[in-house]
C-alpha cells in the first residue's frame, strides 16, 4: 500500500505493523510506535484519541492521514432457539453486510462476509440476490469480528469466511485480512481456527496454496455431476466437476491440509442414490470430509430440503463406502442466520 502517494485518507485498520512502521519512519517518527498503534487498533477502538500511550502530536499526524471507521449496528437479532447472534452492519459508504456469531462446545465461531453482495448466482442462496456491489476491505472484515465481539461480549475463537460473498473473488484483500487477524499482536487467531469457503474458483487454488496458510479450505460442491451443478451453481460452467476435483487433490497435496465439501441437500435435485455414489467417489479421490447441510429456507427460492428419509439413505451410502460424513447442525434459522440465508440489507 503506497501511503505517501495518496491524498485520500486510508482506513488504518487495513495496515500491517510493517506498513505502519514504514509510514512512521518516512515521517521521522520512531518505528516502535507501530506496534503500539497496531495493538490499539485490534482492541476495537473508534478514534485515535483512545491511544493514550501515543503522543498528541503523533495522534494528530495519524488523524491527518488516516481514519478509523466503527461500523454501525443497523439490526441485531438473537436466536431464541440456540443463542446465535446475527448483526447487520452499516459500512462507511452506506452499504451493509451480515455477520453471525455461533456457539459450539469447542468455542465461539464467527461467520463473516467478504463482499457486499455476490456475483456467483447460486440458485439456492440469498446472498447473491442483487448481485455483487463491491469487495470488502481488510479493515472491514476485521471490524466485523472486532465489533461483533465488542458488542456481544463473546470471545471469538474461530472464524469462517462463509458469509456474503466469494472469498477468492476478493483474493488480495482476504489474504491481507488473514495476515492481520493472525498477527500475534492483533487478534492472534491461528490459521487452523480459520475456514475459507469457496464455490470452486479453481484458478485461484494454486495461488492460495502458495501461501501455505494451514487454514481449512471448504468447497461448496452441492452436486457431483456437471449437469446438476451447472444448473444450481453458475461457477461450475467453464470449470466443471472434474477440474474442480483435480484442483482439490493438488491443493491438498501441496498444503497437507484436508479439504471439506459442503453439500446442501435439495429435494429432487442432488439427493439421489446415484448422486450419493458420485459424491462418494469424488470425496474418496480428494480425501475430503463431507459436510451435509439440510437446505435452509430462502423466501425467493423454490427449492425444498431433502426429506429425512432421503437424507438418511444418502448418509448410509456415503458411510458404507468409507467416507467421513457429518450433518451440519442448524443454528440461527429462526433469525435467517443459517447457511445460504445471509443478505446485504435489512429489508427481508
Amino acid at each position: 500500500m503506497q501511503i505517501a502517494e495518496t491524498t485520500e485518507k486510508i482506513d488504518i485498520r487495513s495496515l500491517t505493523v510493517e506498513e505502519i512502521e514504514k509510514y512512521l519512519i518516512d515521517r521521522g517518527e520512531k518505528k516502535f510506535h507501530a506496534k503500539q498503534i497496531f495493538i490499539w487498533l485490534n482492541k476495537g477502538i473508534s478514534s485515535f484519541s483512545e491511544m493514550t500511550n501515543i503522543s498528541k502530536n503523533l495522534r494528530a499526524l495519524l488523524e491527518d492521514d488516516f481514519f478509523i471507521y466503527e461500523p454501525v449496528v443497523m439490526k441485531k437479532q438473537i436466536s431464541e432457539q440456540d443463542g446465535t447472534i446475527k448483526y447487520l452492519w452499516k459500512l462507511k459508504d452506506g452499504n451493509a453486510v451480515e455477520t453471525v456469531i455461533m456457539r459450539y462446545s469447542y468455542g465461539n465461531t464467527i461467520c463473516i462476509s467478504t463482499q457486499v453482495g455476490c456475483r456467483q448466482g447460486c440458485a439456492f442462496c440469498a446472498s447473491t440476490i442483487g448481485g455483487l456491489v463491491r469487495n470488502l476491505e481488510p479493515s472491514e472484515m476485521l471490524s466485523e469480528i472486532l465489533y461483533s465481539q465488542k458488542d456481544s461480549g463473546i470471545k471469538i475463537n474461530n472464524i469462517v469466511l462463509m458469509g456474503i460473498g466469494e472469498p477468492l473473488d476478493n483474493f488480495d484483500n482476504v489474504i491481507k485480512f488473514l495476515k492481520l487477524v493472525n498477527d500475534p499482536d492483533g487478534m492472534n487467531i491461528g490459521m487452523r481456527h480459520i475456514t475459507l469457503s469457496t464455490c470452486g474458483i479453481v484458478e485461484k487454488f494454486d495461488k492460495l496454496a502458495d501461501y501455505n496458510l494451514q487454514l481449512t479450505l471448504t468447497v461448496s460442491l452441492h452436486a457431483p455431476d456437471d449437469e446438476t451443478r451447472s444448473k444450481i451453481m453458475p461457477a461450475n460452467i467453464g470449470r466443471g466437476v472434474e477440474k474442480l476435483t483435480d484442483s482439490c487433490v493438488k491443493y491438498s497435496e501441496r498444503t497437507g491440509r484436508r479439504i471439506s465439501f459442503e453439500y446442501a441437500m435439495i429435494d429432487g435435485v442432488n439427493d439421489s442414490e446415484k448422486q450419493a455414489k458420485q459424491l462418494s467417489e469424488i470425496a474418496r479421490k480428494v480425501g475430503a470430509h463431507i459436510n451435509l447441510i439440510p437446505l435452509n429456507y430462502v423466501e425467493e427460492r423454490t427449492f425444498k430440503p431433502s426429506t429425512d428419509e432421503n437424507l438418511k439413505k444418502f448418509v448410509k451410502i456415503l458411510e458404507r463406502e468409507g467416507n467421513n460424513v457429518t450433518i451440519r447442525r442448524k443454528l440461527g434459522s429462526d433469525v435467517d442466520a443459517s447457511c445460504g440465508q445471509l443478505r446485504r440489507n435489512m429489508f427481508k
